[in-house]
């Protein structure tokens, strides 16, 4: 069920914000999510003018679906700064996730 959530999650999220990438990381990138696991969705923008605003309308648009979900937005320079940062979530998402869209 929670692939079916990830595909409606990730087709939304390209239809109405025009991310450049969507990775899926944690329990459900690793395969050891239980039904409890939330999803985790880090979606990356070339440039964001309001990186609170834009987190805030993806998690209205994902609203209706019923699972827990953590969205994180960053930009792909913030992505570059915390790539060797030890300790920050997007170096693991970078390192550990799975890109589910990438708009080449």
């Amino acid at each position: 069920m929670d692939n079916e959530f990830i595909s409606i999650m990730t087709e939304r999220i390209v239809r109405d914000f025009d991310p450049l990438q969507i990775i899926l990381f944690g329990s459900q990138a690793r395969g050891d999510a239980d039904r409890d696991s939330d999803i985790d969705l880090l979606v990356v923008f070339a440039e964001l003018t309001d990186k609170r605003k834009t987190a805030i309308d993806i998690r209205v648009a994902l609203a209706d679906l019923p699972v827990a979900k953590d969205i994180l937005v960053s930009t792909t320079e913030e992505l570059e700064r915390h790539r060797t940062r030890i300790g920050s979530v997007l170096r693991y998402a970078q390192q550990e996730g799975h890109v589910l869209y990438a708009n080449n």
